[in-house]
């Protein structure tokens, strides 16, 4: 209308000419460079996560036991083995000098190590043929004797003379009445024959063998 009076939009309202007010390109520009700004936290994020050094994973392996006599009608429980908090998890331990403990670069258990070390004893009982029945917990068999261990040392000893150290402290329990029949510690050694953590890792299976042996065959004699 010839003579009207034209109204002026309040600062940062669209136009509706098509026009936008300097505060609302403002904001947009903003909103871009925020968005823009977090893509690149993300993607350098999963640049970094993707960059992790994939670890070696070892197992134990379970040693052939010798056939004392027949098989009983004897049947074993192998518990769980307690352990100190460093011995009790994934880490492979070392030892540069007493009293100091260090874990093997680049490395690892396949699970926690008193899970490995049941797992490998109670095999090792089973081959060893001379039980009617060997379990864990939670397998349901009717049991005679309980195997209960502690992991005291399983490490490997590094600098001059390296060698691997293992030592568990093994008890025979009664199932029936709950008495302690036997008790008895295992110590083994094994020299580390090479270098690396194949060697490590080797010396400390070849030292938790024999312990394993001599295990079976003095519960085997016990009970």
């Amino acid at each position: 209308m010839a003579g009207g009076t034209r109204k002026t939009l309040p600062r940062g309202w669209p136009d509706p000419h098509g026009r936008s007010s300097s505060r609302g390109a403002a904001l947009r520009s903003s909103a871009l460079l925020s968005s823009a700004v977090a893509l690149s936290v993300i993607l350098s994020g999963c640049a970094f996560l993707g960059a992790s050094k994939v670890l070696d994973t070892y197992e134990l392996t379970a040693p052939e036991a010798a056939k004392n006599r027949g098989r009983s009608r004897r049947q074993v429980l192998i518990a769980e083995p307690s352990a100190l908090k460093a011995l009790d998890g994934e880490n492979i331990v070392i030892k540069p000098s007493p009293g100091v403990i260090q874990f093997l670069k680049g490395a690892q258990w396949a699970d926690r190590l008193p899970k490995i070390v049941q797992a490998r004893l109670a095999e090792t009982f089973e081959r060893s043929g001379n039980f009617g029945g060997v379990g864990k917990p939670g397998e349901g068999l009717a049991i005679d004797y309980q195997i209960i261990a502690e992991i005291r040392a399983f490490e490997v000893r590094v600098g001059a003379g390296e060698q691997a150290d293992v030592e568990l402290f093994i008890r025979i329990l009664n199932d029936r009445n709950g008495v302690v029949r036997a008790s008895k510690t295992f110590n083994a050694t094994a020299p580390v024959l090479g270098v690396g953590n194949d060697a490590y890792v080797q010396a400390l299976d070849s030292a938790f063998g024999q312990a394993a042996v001599e295990i079976v065959a003095w519960a085997d004699s016990i009970i």
